[in-house]
């Protein structure tokens, strides 16, 4: 099968397109034509060798897909021609794929490709962050970090569905733009304001209660530092590519919480808690709650190209590439 290959870890210049085994279709397991596998900014991490596995060389990246079953596997419920989406860790940016029965999503007929591939990480990951580890509730300020990339938008749809105000951090018009669209009460640009007098103006003084962070650096502190008592900071990832070293003394001050959110390590713990959650996820996407938004397309042969746009925080909302 043809599919981008990492060889060494050595980042996305290393990449290539060539030709990989085909999967092996095993109990448990659907062997998927993918037919759109969405980008995200740990796949930059993984072909570097800077992210939390190290998969086997060579292999494809990529880790939410969507497409149409070849092999059901044995799953109960799943034939051949089915649509479906799923996580698979890495192996999406290739023309097939396995998908574990505890990953997979079916897919109706009004769901492209290219949105359910956008689904598994950025809704799974935002909506276990909010609910499961923030507690979010409704009447509460949340405070999105990196407003405009794809676990951003959907943490801005969520937590407006969840009932939360919510302030959205970009950087530019067209983020600021994106933002609104969907759904944020108020934007801070913290290219031009500082982030803090940005939440104090929107909050009149008071901060948030909640915090999602997928970007880290400088700004986890200074948004920690404008939460509420018994505020929550969740730690998403680290889009900045700095970890912060943060002073323990804040937490204690403020009754506040420092979360961490590993939602594929949640997913793998408690599949049963996950299969759940995307019954929910689902179930607002099919109300229209929830919309994936995506702003670009690659063929297989310019997935290294989609790979360092998202890794360079170009992104507005999801990237998609096409096998």
């Amino acid at each position: 099968m043809r599919a981008l290959i990492c060889n060494e870890y050595t980042g996305i210049d290393s990449l290539s397109v060539g030709e990989l085994p085909d999967p092996e279709p095993t109990a448990g397991m659907a062997l998927v034509r993918v037919k759109a596998a969405a980008v995200n900014f740990a796949d930059s991490l993984l072909v570097s060798g800077q992210y939390q596995m190290k998969p086997d060389l060579p292999f494809a990246p990529g880790s939410d897909l969507a497409g149409e079953v070849v092999d059901a596997g044995g799953i109960e419920g799943l034939n051949e021609g089915s649509r479906v989406a799923g996580f698979v860790g890495f192996g999406a940016m290739a023309e097939l794929a396995l998908i574990p029965a505890g990953a997979l999503l079916p897919l109706g007929d009004e769901t492209t490709f290219e949105q359910g591939a956008a689904i598994p990480v950025a809704y799974g990951t935002s909506y276990h962050a909010l609910v499961d580890r923030g507690n979010l509730q409704p009447g509460e300020t949340l405070l999105v970090l990196g407003a405009s990339g794809g676990v951003g938008v959907a943490a801005v749809q969520i937590g407006k569905r969840l009932g939360a105000t919510v302030l959205a951090a970009v950087s530019s018009d067209e983020k600021e733009s994106l933002a609104v669209q969907n759904g944020a009460d108020h934007v801070i640009r913290y290219d031009t304001t500082p982030l803090r007098d940005g939440i104090a103006g929107a909050t009149g003084g008071l901060g948030v209660d909640v915090v999602y962070d997928p970007v880290g650096g400088a700004m986890s502190e200074e948004a920690l530092r404008s939460t509420k008592w018994n505020g929550r900071l969740l730690v998403i990832g680290f889009a900045a590519g700095e970890i912060p070293s943060i002073p323990l003394n804040l937490p204690l001050v403020k009754g506040n919480s420092i979360v961490g959110v590993f939602w594929g390590r949640h997913l793998s713990e408690d599949p049963a808690a996950e299969t759940a959650n995307f019954g929910t996820i689902m179930s607002w996407l099919n109300d229209g709650s929830l919309r994936p938004v995506i702003s670009e397309s690659f063929p297989l042969e310019k997935a290294a190209d989609a790979i360092r746009w998202v890794a360079e925080r170009n992104a507005l909302g999801r990237v998609i590439v096409a096998p």
